[in-house]
């Protein structure tokens, strides 16, 4: 208790907590096993820094906010197993005066610190640092240690391996790859770089005298290596056994998950594998829970958008769609609008093609079309669970369609995706679908359109003055960025060159009123229907693109990308 009081004082006396404060939280470690300072943390009265910095000053230690991470010492590094630095969160840095410099975030973890001077054999002296850059010290020290997948694939130039030695399907941290065999460090450096390159999805192409791997950054796909051609079924086996998928079959495709761990996150990839006449293809597909945003108010929705989304979401029944090409970012804003209404009192059932992310509190399925459980029957089984709220990953067909209408008019909320170009064209697909107009006008209350358009890379961004041909593109005239400062991208390291890091989405939102009603069931015509629906007040995809590039977010050119379609 002595320590406890000390910090307590400590803090109290540098104005950091005041004594009600400091009473409250000694009253609660009473029953608690916790730290004083992780009591006084957890009530939000002081940070994790300002802790840090008073029990630094305490046991006459030196706080550091930001490590210079190149003066980390590989020698050290390679006496500590990667297993003990994330389970103590310390990190060996680098020699400074005779004496091993010793980075943690917690100086009292006095038992785990004997050990690491056992490990290391030398005096030392302790740095304290946060918890976030203690970690960010110990992902740069071990990735720079395992080296580069380039790295390896040179290796593999110059030496000749039994490839499929110490085949392992142990789940670790990728991080910690060392010491393995070259054909298992390859993959583990493949698939960490994706992550580190905040790749969404790896492709693994063999073509006729290459096999070529990239990596889908931002919606872009960019070469990142070459392995030589005959260590081609040796990497692809590697995979297979990582996903548990039968690598003795080469002609079917196949689909499997592997689940890993990288830089201490967890990381889910779905594995995809499908013949070619050069060998196998692979797709893997990251999915990194820990970076999943499931916040409405954070997609980038203009304000009257997320206004008019949030009032949609909190009805009773009805069918909201959302709509856009694969990869726009439907998923995400669906999870995000069924998360934003999940509570005790709804019963929300999903069925999905596949399932990407767990939701909690959410009874979530998986079609499984090889044994006849498709959307439409999963759709029927779904109302018989006495449902508030159902979401459908896909309406492909009449059948799912008319069940989706059925649903909704019996007083159920009704989510669901269609893959057209704009909000407009759902209702023409439901029509093609030949789903009665008059049935569209009663159930569908919004439809949303949307896209993903990369954010300028805030490190390399610079001004420019595009010509007046260009703003007019996107329906911008050059009194419209008068006063405004426009950029684009330079290119650097940070962003892989592209000018672009990141994504944000752009969105036009349709919302049913009652002269689009009247209109449908007259003459469901799209490009009628779009009219009204402009007139009404919606803005269009190019036309919130427009807004993007006027706000210095992203550049016209990416807005002509992803809106090429979207005719004014």
């Amino acid at each position: 208790m002595t320590y406890q009081k000390r910090i307590g004082r400590l803090l109290l006396d540098a104005g950091l907590i005041d004594q009600p404060q400091l009473d409250e939280a000694l009253s609660k470690q009473e029953s608690s096993s916790s730290r004083l300072g992780e009591i006084l943390m957890s009530l939000g009265y002081v940070t994790e820094v300002e802790l840090l910095k008073e029990l630094a000053r305490q046991q006459q230690l030196l706080f550091q906010e930001k490590i210079e991470l190149t003066r980390i010492d590989r020698e050290l590094i390679h006496q500590v197993p990667l297993n003990f630095v994330r389970r103590n969160n310390m990190l060996p840095l680098f020699r400074q005066d005779g004496k091993i410099l010793i980075l943690t975030n917690d100086p009292m973890r006095l038992a785990a610190l004997d050990n690491m001077r056992l490990l290391l054999k030398e005096s030392s002296l302790v740095i304290v640092s946060s918890t976030e850059e203690v970690q960010r010290a110990i992902d740069s020290a071990y990735s720079r240690e395992a080296g580069t997948a380039q790295d390896v694939v040179d290796d593999l130039h110059r030496e000749s391996i039994d490839l499929l030695a110490e085949l392992s399907e142990d789940q670790e941290d990728l991080l910690d790859s060392a010491n393995k065999a070259p054909i298992i460090k390859l993959v583990n450096l493949i698939l960490s770089q994706a992550v580190k390159d905040r790749a969404s999805d790896v492709h693994l192409e063999p073509y006729e005298n290459e096999f070529r791997v990239r990596h889908r950054v931002d919606g872009i796909l960019h070469n990142v290596l070459s392995p030589p051609k005959k260590y081609q079924a040796a990497i692809v086996s590697r995979i297979k056994i990582m996903a548990r998928l039968n690598i003795a079959e080469r002609r079917l495709p196949q689909d499997g998950r592997i689940k890993i761990v990288i830089g201490g996150r967890p990381i889910d990839i779905r594995v995809s594998v499908i013949p070619t006449a050069n060998g196998e293809r692979i797709v893997l597909r990251l999915l990194d829970q820990s970076n999943l945003l499931l916040d409405l108010e954070k997609l980038g929705f203009p304000d009257d958008v997320l206004t008019k989304m949030n009032w949609l979401i909190t009805h009773y029944h009805g069918i909201i769609l959302v709509t856009g090409p694969t990869g726009s970012g439907k998923t995400t804003t669906l999870y995000s609008a069924i998360n934003k209404i999940n509570s005790e009192e709804k019963n929300i059932l999903t069925i999905e093609d596949p399932i990407e992310y767990l939701i909690p509190g959410i009874g979530q399925m998986e079609v499984k079309p090889q044994i006849g459980f498709t959307f439409a029957n999963g759709l029927r089984s779904m109302l018989r669970q006495d449902p508030d709220v159902m979401l459908v990953g896909e309406i492909r067909d009449l059948e799912t369609a008319e069940i989706a209408v059925q649903a909704s008019l019996t007083g159920h909320l009704v989510f669901s995706t269609l893959h057209t170009t704009d909000a407009a064209g759902a209702i023409g697909r439901l029509v093609d679908m030949k789903v009665e107009p008059y049935l569209i006008a009663s159930t569908l209350m919004g439809v949303l359109a949307q896209r993903l358009v990369r954010t300028l890379c805030p490190n390399c961004k610079e001004s420019y003055q595009p010509d007046e041909k260009t703003l007019r593109q996107i329906g911008l005239t050059t009194d419209d960025v008068l006063g405004k400062t426009l950029y684009q991208g330079k290119g650097c390291d940070k962003c892989l060159g592209t000018g672009y890091r990141g994504r944000t989405g752009i969105y036009e939102l349709l919302v049913m009123n009652k002269r689009i009603q009247k209109l449908m069931v007259k003459n469901p015509d799209t490009s009628a229907i779009k009219k009204e629906a402009v007139r009404g007040g919606m803005a269009t995809l190019r036309v919130v693109g427009g807004q993007k590039v006027l706000a210095g977010v992203t550049t016209v050119a990416e807005v002509l990308r992803v809106t090429q379609e979207d005719m004014e």
